[in-house]
């Protein structure tokens, strides 16, 4: 057996992957789950199958976790892999060089559109699963999407519309894909860009759509090995460009902005002067490499040296760039928090339009950043255990942009069972625990599907 001690850092401590699936019912619960919680918890990451190494934390085949709440309890926990073809030992690349979009690892979100739950990686399909965490298959909307899908889908809250994005690893680079509320795919469109950059996310406006087209790029040489095949590279530059919604339009403005590289974007608007502010979580070169490095298991202090310096200020930062469409390449970047933040997450009723509250992660707790006051709330974790992404509910009745709950899971350093936790998004007060019994690697993303009216 292999000493624990000896492993890259993505497959031990809080991100242990666990070897088997797991069904649980009657769970304890800590406190008062507030009773309109009815509805299912999923959370997507990765997990690789016992005595696999891939070579990076995000290339781990993806496994959800999911929680029923109803009645003021906890029903169940489960938790799934998602059965891809790249579970079953299909390879991503074929023989005669083609993709295989159905062999990805799944690992990334869980979103739900049209009364259909898709799992999501930015590299292929997604996967149709059940509420429950069944796997149904590949899922390419009738046909109609015939590149991959971004992980990080946006849901416009007044049209009901989901925007969406593919790269690839040759031209196009870049396609936009509009689907109605109703879950038909109708307006894809090629997006110029110089190469194929590591887009993660992007985001949308009321009337635009918000690109960030940064220097992480795919690189052929580093392709078939393990891990990931990207790389920071100084000659790409860094711009945000703003497209129109505008059906059929693919004119894009640029601008330029300082190096830097986005994994995810907190919320975009448009301001009373027609400007488009973007906050997002900033990492600038050093950052990004500690980070990148970190996640390659390059930073244990018991495995490989480092193979990136650690950053003297913290490698990632809630920041806001203002672009003016009105006057070419002008652009206003400013740094809202100086602490280390990820994952930002917001109320979704508000995703496109003007907002007052972020809700970020880091190493010990959760962030409520309250950016009209320009101040902050935190939820600190205890010792060893770590909170994941905080996603927000809406209160049923509620008036106020963060009147509602944040579901959080809840990882140990030590291997202990996981929590899904609950806080009440005004305060951060914890409204109750509910205990799993299994531990909870850390992973992505996730969300809340309420139970239909």
């Amino acid at each position: 057996m292999t000493d624990e001690i000896s492993l890259p850092s993505y497959l031990r401590g809080r991100f242990a992957p666990v070897p088997e699936e797991s069904t649980a019912t009657d769970l304890t619960v800590r406190g008062l789950l507030p009773p309109e919680l009815d509805g299912h918890y999923l959370r997507n990451g990765p997990n690789p199958l016992p005595g696999e190494d891939t070579g990076h934390w995000f290339s781990g085949p993806g496994m959800l976790h999911g929680v029923r709440l109803r009645g003021g309890r906890a029903e169940w926990y489960r938790n799934r892999w998602v059965r891809t073809r790249e579970l079953e030992g299909h390879p991503f690349v074929r023989d005669d060089l083609t993709l295989d979009l159905t062999a990805t690892p799944a690992n990334t979100h869980v979103i739900r559109h049209a009364g259909t739950v898709l799992a999501l990686h930015e590299a292929g399909l997604p996967h149709w699963v059940t509420p429950s965490l069944e796997t149904v298959g590949p899922y390419d909307f009738a046909g109609r999407l015939t590149t991959a899908m971004t992980a990080h889908p946006k849901e416009d809250p007044v049209t009901g519309e989901l925007h969406l994005f593919g790269t690839g690893f040759t031209p196009p680079y870049l396609t936009y894909h509009r689907v109605t509320a109703e879950g038909l795919l109708l307006d894809s469109r090629t997006v110029d860009v110089p190469g194929p950059t590591m887009m993660h996310d992007f985001a949308i406006t009321e009337h635009h759509i918000v690109w960030l087209d940064l220097p992480v790029v795919f690189d052929p040489a580093l392709a078939g090995r393990r891990g990931m095949p990207y790389r920071w590279d100084d000659g790409y530059g860094a711009r945000l460009g703003v497209m129109p919604r505008t059906p059929g339009s693919t004119q894009v403005d640029w601008f330029d902005v300082d190096p830097c590289y986005v994994f995810h974007v907190g919320n975009a608007h448009e301001d009373a002067s027609g400007r488009i502010v973007l906050d997002a979580v900033r990492y600038d070169r050093d950052g990004f490499r500690h980070c990148w490095s970190s996640l390659a298991g390059h930073t244990s202090p018991v495995g490989p040296a480092a193979r990136a310096p650690r950053p003297r200020r913290a490698p990632a930062v809630l920041h806001r760039w203002t672009l003016d469409p009105a006057v070419p390449r002008q652009v206003t970047e400013s740094r809202l928090d100086d602490r280390a933040a990820e994952f930002p997450t917001h109320n979704r009723a508000r995703t496109g339009r003007p907002h007052r509250y972020l809700y970020t992660v880091r190493d010990d707790g959760i962030v409520k950043h309250d950016l009209t006051r320009d101040s902050t709330r935190t939820y600190e974790t205890p010792g060893g255990r770590h909170a994941g992404e905080a996603v927000f509910v809406p209160a049923v009745d509620g008036t106020g942009e963060d009147e509602g709950w944040l579901l959080s899971l809840v990882s140990d350093d030590d291997g202990a069972a996981g929590e899904l936790l609950v806080l009440d998004a005004v305060d951060l007060s914890v409204q109750a625990v509910v205990e799993l019994r299994h531990p909870v690697p850390a992973g992505f993303h996730g969300s809340w599907l309420p139970e239909p009216p």
